[in-house]
């Protein structure tokens, strides 16, 4: 599975990186990147769920 951020929905809360640290960071744009496309660990789901403005989608 592979994550994807849509840049100009993201509002840089940095929930997706504090809930998945290895797939997510915060750029110095403000804006959540996805730094690894490994999402077997589960926490891309969470992530995913937990994103304010429904920025991530799994793919």
């Amino acid at each position: 599975m592979k994550a994807v951020v849509d840049e100009d929905t993201c509002i840089g809360c940095g929930v997706c990186e504090s809930l998945c640290p290895d797939v997510f960071k915060l750029g110095e744009d403000g804006k959540a990147h996805v730094i690894a496309n490994d999402c077997s660990a589960g926490c891309c789901e969470d992530a995913k769920d937990s994103c304010p403005t429904g920025a991530i989608s799994l793919k």
